[in-house]
């Protein structure tokens, strides 16, 4: 799979659902990321996977255990591509709960 992505963009799409039980409120969105991986030789991929384990990781990487051995660059949320992104998180949970207040 690493060599599949190699010296190409892919798109880490994340979907997140709020909630709000007792007023019956939810709030869905998804945040985008784009991640550039360098050019890479089966060298370079072997080395890599000697470092983590590659079987629990969506894209079969983690960009945040020596990812900056395969990634050349990472356009929008790095927290995104490492499973949430918090900075999209902390302002719709602004936004929520001004909302919720708003109905109260």
């Amino acid at each position: 799979m690493l060599l599949e992505l190699e010296g190409k963009e892919h798109q880490v799409i994340t979907g997140v659902c709020l909630l709000r039980l007792r007023s019956h409120k939810q709030k869905l969105f998804a945040d985008q990321t784009i991640v550039k991986f360098r050019s890479l030789g089966a060298d370079d991929v072997i080395d890599y996977l000697d470092r983590i384990n590659p079987l629990d990781k969506a894209g079969a990487y983690a960009i945040q255990e020596h990812g900056d051995m395969i990634v050349e660059h990472v356009n929008g949320s790095y927290s995104n591509v490492v499973g949430l992104p918090v900075e999209r998180l902390r302002e719709e949970l602004r936004e929520f709960q001004v909302a919720e207040h708003e109905m109260a």
